[in-house]
């Protein structure tokens, strides 16, 4: 029997061959993304990857095409969010012609907007509950995002003194004073809300940025150019 050539059968249509090519190249990031609300939901230890496969809607067989382990797929997770956010501040960071007090309050409004608001900042509280027991993790955590940050903020203060806009500090013990706050308000939103009882998170942040850039100008900066917005 002969079929019109119309009706052939030629395999997937063209559109379904798209489509399907398509669910395949966004399976790592549904994969990554399902791991890090796990990761955040249950912690490290008690995220299997079963669950993270279960979750993304996938056979753990497939999972395993893409990641050999949960340590692979955590720093998947780390690349994917944290490390890209931190590669654009570099970027912002080099290309920056303004002042100083103006990267540092950039670069920190940014790390809110990419991870302190977002599901990201679970990791920081993961990484702060569980690094003793998964010292590998820990490592790879401190030297993609911690250590790349506190460069950022290093050179954004470095940059200050040098101009005589900010005062000479310790700026290793500064960088610890200055995230302080903010890892605070990232973690309360997956704890006990202890930041911003009575007031919200942009004014709890913009007080913070007030009083650090007034703390940090020199006294000849602060007589030549006072800092908007300081009640005056």
């Amino acid at each position: 029997m002969s079929f019109p050539a119309e009706a052939a059968i030629t395999g997937p249509a063209p559109e379904y061959r798209t489509r399907r090519r398509r669910r395949k190249e966004a399976r790592p990031s549904e994969l990554t993304a399902a791991a890090l609300a796990l990761f955040v939901e249950k912690g490290f230890a008690g995220t299997r990857l079963e669950d993270i496969a279960l979750r993304a809607g996938v056979a753990k067989g497939t999972l395993y095409l893409y990641f050999d382990s949960k340590e692979a797929l955590f720093r998947a997770v780390i690349e994917e969010g944290m490390v890209a956010a931190l590669a654009a501040a570099e970027q912002r960071l080099s290309d920056f012609q303004g002042s100083a007090g103006d990267l540092l309050q950039q670069l920190l409004w940014a790390w809110w907007e990419q991870i302190g608001c977002t599901p990201l900042a679970g990791v920081t509280k993961l990484i702060a509950c569980e690094s003793k027991n998964f010292p590998e993790v820990a490592h790879y955590y401190h030297e993609q995002v911690l250590d790349r940050g506190r460069a950022l903020l290093r050179t954004a203060l470095r940059r200050g003194m040098v101009s005589g806009e900010f005062r000479r500090m310790d700026v290793e013990a500064a960088i610890d004073v200055i995230m302080a706050p903010l890892l605070m308000l990232a973690i309360s939103r997956f704890s006990l809300s202890f930041c911003c009882q009575e007031s919200t998170p942009e004014t709890y942040l913009q007080t913070h940025f007030d009083l650090l850039l007034h703390g940090l100008r020199s006294a000849a900066s602060e007589r030549a150019a006072p800092l908007e917005g300081n009640g005056e």
